[in-house]
């Protein structure tokens, strides 16, 4: 099972967090099941980037990118070559380390 490590976030995991998943699902999904409160604002559904981690390690080894995803990270806060929407980004058999952003577009969280 691949390990998605997650360099530390204030405000999500302000330690750092290393997670085991399945192959298959979504970075966004581990994430959830594990207790990291990652802002998905269209309940995953490729609509928004408020998802939006930078893949330090691994990038190659998650699903390609699809044109819908392409288009919205281009609207992505903190944009890098190596940025994903973790809702987008199956793993596969090999490890991944992410950073999730300071910020997002999300000007309406909820629970804030």
């Amino acid at each position: 099972m691949p390990v998605i490590r997650i360099l530390p976030h204030a405000e999500y995991c302000p330690e750092g967090a290393t997670v085991q998943a399945p192959r298959g699902v979504s970075v966004c999904e581990a994430l959830l099941e594990n207790g990291i409160e990652i802002e998905h604002a269209c309940e995953m559904s490729c609509a928004c980037t408020t998802c939006h981690v930078v893949v330090k390690e691994g990038f190659e080894s998650l699903g390609e990118m699809d044109e819908a995803e392409e288009d919205l990270l281009d609207r992505a806060w903190g944009l890098t070559p190596t940025s994903r929407l973790s809702c987008q980004a199956i793993l596969s058999d090999r490890d991944v380390t992410i950073e999730i952003p300071k910020y997002s577009i999300n000007h309406a969280r909820e629970k804030h």
